[in-house]
């Protein structure tokens, strides 16, 4: 269950990216036409001649400030549009029709609702007794002031529409209307209802949303550190675009008047501010949500980018300099710290702790110091010089950031070096273990440089046939996987991934600001290439007959007896399932160990005749994340018929499992190679498979 709900968020923090990704762009014009036809800006350095009224620049600044405002304006519509997309399994050009489509049938409706109730009277005109704010513009309607909540709420309304009536079959005589066509009908339908349930249930959720804002807002500095907590703790499951999103774009971020007008959440505020010539400083209580962001990207985890350099092993340092560099000026420049992050997630969570810790009170620390410098993405320095240093210090108080974010480089730099040292933190260039050698895959064509990547991507993904719905966010490639334990993590990292999670059917391959090139080109490859283009480089082998004995005493059954659909119906290959006594699990041939699966509970066998085998323990033992499973073997080690391989806890794994039914299955079979079995009670060491010719 946890799984499928993180799966599930999963695709919707995807899908928030698209709109998200149209930000910095409508900031920039946004930023870029306000700064450059500001009166007092023009006036005071004397440049009317060239930016004055009437002039070319004038006019083109007075064109990118209203094209970015525009943006803004409609974000609503915008994520409606992206949500719908990025939900959608197929035919995602219908969902994107539909949702547009939902989105103003929804608020006409809500409108026509106003109009009959006496809120909305004639021309437009909002009744006097109507709460300010609470009704505005979308796209031209005046309607309930939803802000993205209405876009998400329609594009997820519209997706699961789609999903299921996509391929809606109808009766003959009305069979033109069924398939895709359906889709925006019964959307239409849909939403005429929903729009008038939000009629009577909006005014109350948006009472509770601005309730929870007030309360947010009224625990002062302590809420901003524990928001930034929070959102800095939510990076490696790649949800704290969830989390972020709603006090950025909706009244849990805050409420203020601008220029006559109500805005709701912290960036909305912060250039709706930047939009007002007036304004003589930006409000911190709406930059409390991401200023801080410009202390630890620029500063900090440069600080301990340095750090992990200095307490790497001399003869790693070069290698390590260039990656460590590499991340911390990806930091500086765009805000994108997952490169530095993944690099030390999994090696060192205890500084993955002080990190989160620190970076939350860099949030706190620029709301007490009330700097107020906005942003469209990240807090990198494009941002820093478009809204904080040419918008002047007087307005931002931007300068304070360079004396803050000096003393929080070295807090990094001294805090990350103590915890390595002390602990001996294993992290990049600190490791025993030589680096991975990219010699796994042997290419039956000559390919470039990037192929060598995908290959490796898809190889470590399990195979062209063992994921789908592939998309990625601004750093991360995500998937939907069919059977996770072929998934190697070795060969992912090979491919230049920082860091790869995997939650159930759900994997996240974090390769930092390239990730949506690498998925554009990744399925350019998989259009080109076939199943057959990929060839395990191996040992030459005789393709010769070899026995399986039995793991452990027990009866042994076919593996179609399995409770797990994906074993019984062969998905992964042919085998066995043994019924264990004890815990102690021998190997049932002489072998390498070629994957061990991050929980334990499975382990991968590759056979001197290239066949393949997987052990795996229980049916959904995974999510006991390795608890009742000691390995005696290691990644890589070659282990001899009857070696002890696993010593389990079978009263453990049955109280907290499905089963602790094992699995033994043939994943790999060389043409030309089939297989016998043995089935009944037997002991350790009796044969109970033949791969024979």
């Amino acid at each position: 269950m946890k799984n499928q709900i993180f799966a599930i968020l999963q695709r919707l923090g995807k899908s928030f990216m698209l709109p998200i990704a149209i930000l910095p762009i409508a900031g920039l014009l946004l930023a870029i036409g306000t700064t450059f036809t500001n009166e007092a800006m023009v006036s005071s350095f004397h440049l009317e001649s060239l930016l004055g009224h009437q002039t070319i620049l004038n006019a083109l600044f007075i064109i990118m400030k209203n094209v970015g405002g525009a943006i803004f304006a409609n974000l609503p519509l915008i994520f409606a549009i992206g949500v719908a997309l990025g939900m959608a399994k197929k035919e995602k050009g219908v969902a994107v029709l539909s949702a547009v489509i939902a989105f103003i049938v929804m608020h006409t409706t809500i409108h026509s609702m106003l109009v009959i109730d006496g809120q909305i009277l004639n021309d437009n005109i909002i009744a006097t007794h109507v709460v300010s704010g609470t009704i505005t513009s979308v796209c031209g309607i005046y309607s309930l002031e939803m802000g993205v909540f209405g876009g998400i709420i329609v594009g997820l309304g519209v997706s699961y529409l789609h999903n299921r009536f996509y391929k809606m079959e109808l009766p003959s005589t009305l069979s033109f209307f069924g398939g895709t066509r359906f889709v925006p009908i019964i959307s239409t339908l849909v939403f005429l209802v929903v729009g008038i349930a939000m009629f009577y249930i909006w005014p109350v959720v948006q009472n509770g949303i601005l309730s929870l804002g007030h309360l947010v807002a009224d625990s002062g500095y302590f809420g901003t550190l524990l928001y930034g907590i929070i959102k800095r703790l939510l990076i490696p499951f790649g949800l704290h675009h969830i989390f972020y999103l709603p006090f950025w774009q909706t009244g849990l971020g805050g409420s203020m008047l601008v220029n006559g007008t109500m805005v709701y959440g912290g960036q909305n505020i912060f250039f709706a501010q930047l939009a007002d010539p007036h304004i003589v400083h930006f409000s911190s209580e709406a930059t409390r949500y991401f200023t801080g962001e410009f202390i630890f990207m620029i500063f900090g985890l440069p600080g301990a980018a340095l750090a992990m350099y200095h307490c790497a092993k001399p003869e790693n340092k070069k290698t390590v300099g260039g990656l460590l560099l590499s991340a911390a000026l990806t930091s500086i420049l765009t805000g994108i710290t997952e490169p530095i992050e993944f690099s030390f997630l999994f090696v060192a969570p205890i500084l993955f702790g002080v990190q989160v810790i620190l970076a939350g009170s860099a949030y706190m620390i620029a709301h007490i110091f009330n700097i107020a410098v906005g942003l469209t993405f990240s807090g990198g320095f494009i941002d820093l010089l478009m809204f904080g240093i040419l918008q002047g210090n007087s307005k931002t108080s931007w300068v304070l950031l360079i004396p803050i974010g000096i003393v929080y480089f070295f807090l990094y730099y001294i805090s990350f070096k103590y915890f390595i040292m002390h602990y001996d933190l294993k992290t990049l260039g600190r490791s025993d273990e030589q680096p991975l050698k990219q010699n796994h895959i042997k290419p039956i064509f000559e390919e470039n440089k990037e192929d060598q990547q995908y290959r490796l991507i898809v190889k470590g993904l399990g195979g062209r046939q063992n994921f789908n719905d592939l998309d990625c966010c601004v750093t991360r490639l995500r998937a939907h996987i069919i059977v996770p334990e072929k998934i190697n993590e070795s060969l992912l990292k090979q491919s230049g991934a920082a860091g790869v999670l995997l939650r159930g059917d759900s994997i996240q391959i974090i390769y930092g600001p390239h990730a949506s090139v690498i998925k554009s080109k990744l399925e350019d490859y998989l259009e080109r290439t076939t199943d057959d283009d990929f060839v395990d480089e191996i040992s030459p082998v005789s393709i010769e007959s070899v026995e399986l004995k039995n793991i452990v005493d027990g009866e042994v059954v076919d593996i179609s007896e399995s409770c797990d659909n994906i074993f019984a119906q062969k998905m992964m290959g042919d085998g066995l399932m043994i019924k264990p006594q004890h815990g102690l699990i021998c190997s049932p041939c002489d072998a390498v160990v070629s994957m061990i699966f991050p929980t334990k509970h499975a382990i991968g066998l590759r056979l001197n005749n290239g066949c393949e085998i997987l052990l795996h323990f229980g049916v959904n033992t995974v999510s006991l994340n390795g608890e009742g499973f000691e390995l005696l073997v290691k990644q890589d080690q070659t282990i001899g018929l009857g070696e002890p391989i696993w010593n389990a806890d079978l009263h453990y794994i049955r109280d907290h499992a499905l089963s602790e039914n094992i699995m033994l299955v043939v994943t790999k079979l060389p043409n030309g190679l089939k297989l016998e079995k043995n089935y009944g009670i037997m002991s350790t060491q009796e044969t109970i498979l033949h791969i024979t010719k």
